[in-house]
């Protein structure tokens, strides 16, 4: 009994755990160290497995007042971005919650704090690689938060 316990604490601790990223474009780790977490990764490079899903959560307060919400999701193999299928370009908006837990949804305030969840598929299609997966949150095309993290594809 005691080991199914501490098996199961030891899952939610890593579950629970902050991942270490990168500020997009500027290889520093974000400053607020509970900012992204990726299920099952603390520190990269954090292991994609395929025909799993992969939950990611990132706290964030917008800059100015946010109309519309798109993700932008790619892998930069061999300098070539390449989207993630079913994940890239979808609307972000249904994916916002207030602190309280409670959907936000879009329009999003300046200044407020949101929290962004999103489980997504590691399809078999993805290939075997090791590469640094880009993730936005985007107004037109514009980044309202995004983070960089090495990963690795299996």
């Amino acid at each position: 009994m005691l080991r199914e316990t501490l098996v199961v604490f030891a899952a939610f601790l890593a579950l629970a755990a902050a991942t270490q990223v990168n500020q997009c474009g500027t290889g520093r780790r974000y400053d607020d160290t509970d900012a992204v977490q990726i299920s099952g990764c603390s520190a990269p490079p954090c292991i994609l497995r395929r025909k799993t899903s992969v939950l990611v959560e990132q706290k964030f307060v917008p800059d100015h007042d946010v109309q519309n919400l798109r993700t932008s999701v790619h892998a930069t193999i061999l300098g070539l971005p390449l989207p993630f299928v079913g994940v890239d370009g979808t609307d972000a908006c249904g994916n916002v919650f207030n602190l309280d837990g409670t959907p936000a949804g879009c329009p999003l305030k300046k200044g407020t704090e949101y929290h962004y969840k999103r489980e997504f598929p590691v399809l078999e299609i993805y290939p075997k690689v090791s590469p640094v997966v880009y993730w936005a949150l985007t107004e037109n095309d514009n980044p309202i938060t995004c983070f960089e993290v090495p990963a690795k594809i299996t």
